[in-house]
Parts: C-alpha cells; structure tokens; sequence
C-alpha cells in the first residue's frame, strides 16, 4: 500500500545505501549553504534560498540539465507573469484570479504529463507565493521576482556543487514514465488548477500574508496529481509538519538569545535536514514525513529565525494554521474529484 511507508517499521531499520547517504548529505549542505549565503549577503526572502536547494535536491536524486533547465525556466516565467499580472491588477483580485487560474491550469498539466513535473511544481508553489505577496502595495516587487530568481540560480549552482563534491557512488536505475489516458491529465490539471486558484482567492479574501507555509501546503497536498494521493500525502505532511515545528522549537530553545549568531544556527539547520533527508530517501515516495518536515523546517528557518523574532510563536501558529489548511484543502479536492468524475471527459479512472 502506498501509506505503509508511514507505519511500517521494517522501512526504518535498514540502512541508508551509499547512494541514499550522498543524497542525505547533498540536501543537508545544499539548503545549509543557501541559508548562509543568503543572511551573510543579507538578501531578503530567505525561505526561497533555504527551501528551493531542498526540493532541488529532494526532488531530482542526481542533479542533470533538464532539472536545471526546468528550475530556471519556472522561475523567470513566473517572474514576468506576477510582474505582469501584479503590476496591472494588483489591486484588483477579481480580474486576477480568472488569469490565475489559467496559469495554474498549465503548470499542472505539465506536472501530469511527468516529464516536466518540476517546472510545474516548483511554478505552482513560486507563482502563487509570489502572485499573493505581489497584492500588497507594501511589497517591493522587483525584490521579489528577482529573489526567487536569483534563489533558484543559485540553487541549481549548489545542486551542481553538491553533486560533484558529493557524487553517487553506483549508477541508478532510470526511472520509467507510466503514460496516462488523456481523460486523467484533463481530471489531474482541472483538480490541482481548481484547488490552486480557490486556495489563492481565500488567502487574498482573509489578507494571510503571514501564512506561507500553510499557502504552500495547500499545493504540495496536490503533487500526488488525484484523490487517493492528496489524502495519503496529507497525513503523511500532518506528520512531517508536526516533526519540523518540534525540531524548530527545540532549535529556538537551544539557541535563546543566541538566534542571530549564524555560527550557532546553521549547525542545527544542517543536523535538521540532515535527519529529516534521512526520512526523506528511506520513504523513497517523493512526498512523505521526511519530505514535508524538510520544507517546514525550511521556511522556519529561512523566513522567521531572525534576531528579536519569536520562533515558538512561528513555529505554533505555522502548525494550527497548516492543520486548518490540510483539512481546508482536502474537502475541497474531495469534492472537486467527483465533480470532475461526472464527467467523461474528465473522470479520473477507466
């Protein structure tokens, strides 16, 4: 079954191969990297440089070109759409969400046909961060757009860094696409789009700017592309939510006051990717406990461990807010999945 990765003990107990330590370390020192670079040049928007080297390095186990190419071309598309889009109707959600919603509709359909799965995934994640936080007149928006740009150059730099320093130590099996009939993508693409488009329009609706995380984890629920997926994986991010925000709280402990010294922080960020990626790679499910305590413990750290800022506070608001989120999240994609099933063209199965 796909969730007894969650539960079965016989997972756990093996031991990493050399292939899966290399990754384990490459996620580790990737996002530690990022992180650093970022506070030591004082670039704003740190959540970009510490969680995207993750998904890069979570997501793609031996860095290549066509991840690259994907990772930067996802970036600077999104960058001219929200510049376009925010620039022109900026102040206007209604006239915004219907565009928003054709912009999510092909990133998903790039993400179901599964040769350019990254390009849609990391697009829906950046284009909706950015295109929510490009509605407040407060926000520099060429800050913004060129943050995550640089963040995700910089990234694929690292993943290259990362592969050459640390490269895998036997070849690995290539993995084969499994084609899909062409009324499950049109299901997958309107699902995620629909979900995608009415999580934008809540968190512009109730003015959430102070709630990345749990706006991220309305699309990651979505990766798995159905229903079936959305409800395994949304366990599994409950899990990985709560491991993170502990891991967060006890950081913030350790630390006290010392939360400003970078020499005291970026240890404990490597320790925390590094035990989470080791979650990660033995769940071998893309989306799981390790993958999802990685990312929160990404955003914990790159967006709210600042001097004078209270990580506990973070750390308990992103866990009340993300729970609210996954159940939000799930009804909707509950009801959507059978909307979409009434369908023939659009039915999910044969």
């Amino acid at each position: 079954m796909a969730n007894s990765t969650v539960i079965n003990p016989v997972l756990w107990h093996r031991p990493l191969t050399g292939n899966e330590l290399r990754q384990c370390l490459r996620i580790a020192f990737g996002s530690t990297i990022g992180f650093l670079l970022c506070k030591l040049f004082g670039w704003n928007y740190g959540v970009f440089f510490t969680v995207t080297p993750m998904l890069l390095l979570g997501m793609v186990p031996v860095m290549n070109g066509h991840a690259a190419r994907q990772l930067i071309a996802s970036a600077v598309t999104c960058g001219l759409e929200v510049g376009l889009l925010g620039g022109l109707f900026g102040a206007h959600p209604a006239l915004m969400t219907p565009i928003a919603f054709l912009l999510f509709l092909y990133r998903f359909a790039a993400m179901s046909r599964g040769s350019l799965f990254l390009f849609g995934a990391n697009g829906v994640l950046s284009f909706s961060i950015m295109l929510h936080f490009a509605s407040y007149p407060s926000t520099d928006l060429n800050d913004l757009i060129f943050s995550n740009i640089w963040a995700s150059v910089l990234s694929v730099l690292i993943a290259y860094l990362m592969t050459a320093l640390l490269p895998d130590v036997e070849p690995r099996p290539r993995p084969t696409a499994q084609p899909k009939a062409p009324h499950r993508m049109r299901h997958e693409a309107l699902l995620g789009a629909g979900v995608a488009t009415l999580s934008f329009m809540v968190f512009q609706i109730f003015d959430l700017r102070d709630s990345m995380s749990a706006q991220a984890t309305t699309l990651l629920v979505l990766f798995p592309m159905h229903w079936n997926g959305a409800l395994g994986y949304a366990r599994r991010r409950a899990m990985g939510t709560l491991l993170g925000v502990s891991f967060g709280i006890l950081s913030q402990l350790v630390l006290y006051d010392w939360s400003g010294q970078l020499i005291l922080v970026a240890p404990l960020l490597w320790l925390g990717a590094m035990l989470f990626s080791h979650a990660h790679v033995k769940e071998a499910s893309g989306s799981g406990v390790g993958f999802g305590a990685l990312t929160t413990l990404g955003i914990l750290f790159g967006q709210y461990l600042t001097p004078g800022n209270d990580l506990v506070f973070s750390a308990l608001y992103r866990v009340s807010s993300i729970m609210f989120a996954i159940v939000a999240t799930l009804l909707v994609c509950y009801l959507l999945h059978h909307l979409l099933n009434r369908f023939e063209a659009t039915r999910f199965g044969h």
